[in-house]
């Protein structure tokens, strides 16, 4: 259903960025590397004397809600490829 929406509007970013060269596997790493960096910016945040624990959290967070982000469109890719 969606995929025919899709191709009715004649405009796909998934097939155009699978065009430009992006691939799965590169979406996948990036979603690991944005849990990693996720926890890093969390253990960053934490060790600065001005921020409090509720400003780490945040960071963390924010950052962490890129790996779903990133693995949806390493899904969207794979069934391009």
């Amino acid at each position: 259903m969606a995929k025919k929406v899709i191709e009715q509007a004649g405009f796909n970013p998934i097939r155009t960025a699978h065009d430009l060269g992006l691939r799965s596997e590169f979406a996948y790493l990036a979603g690991f590397a944005s849990i990693g960096l996720a926890l890093v910016a969390w253990l960053a945040s934490r060790a600065k004397k001005t921020d409090d624990k509720a400003q780490s959290d945040r960071w963390g967070i924010f950052i962490g809600h890129w790996a779903p982000t990133f693995f949806a469109i390493g899904l969207a890719l794979k069934s391009e490829e």
